[in-house]
Order: structure tokens, then sequence, then C-alpha cells
């Protein structure tokens, strides 16, 4: 992960136990076949790719209770 993506994440969501959750809840529905919801590079990390998310606004809290969809 990087730094940059765990610090803008960071500042969306303050409490970091449930930011640990939301990327890691968010990286299993990746793994099952979710697409990114932001444009990324290619090798980027699953977790990166949750943080990015997560700081653009693009996943909330809310979001990650629905089943995930391919």
């Amino acid at each position: 992960m990087k730094a940059y993506n765990i610090e803008q994440a960071s500042r969306v969501v303050t409490e970091p136990q449930i930011l640990i959750n939301m990327v890691s809840r968010r990286v299993r529905q990746l793994n099952s076949g979710s697409r990114p919801l932001v444009e990324v590079d290619l090798g980027t990390g699953l977790a990166d790719v949750a943080l990015m998310e997560i700081s653009q606004g693009k996943i909330v809290l809310s979001d990650l209770s629905e089943p995930a969809t391919a």
C-alpha cells in the first residue's frame, strides 16, 4: 500500500479501524470479481484500489453491505 493512498483515505474515514475494515471488505469484493470504480494502472494492488475508491468517494460504508457484483 502506498502511504499517499492511506493518507488520502484517512481524510475521508477518520476512524482507523473502520478504514481497515472497509479496505479489507472491498479487497475481498475485488478478489471475487468486482470491477474497480476508479481508473488504475496495471499492477496496482487491490488495497491501493480500495483506498483510492474510498478517498474519491466512490465507496462509502453503506455500499459495502451490499453483495459484490461483477
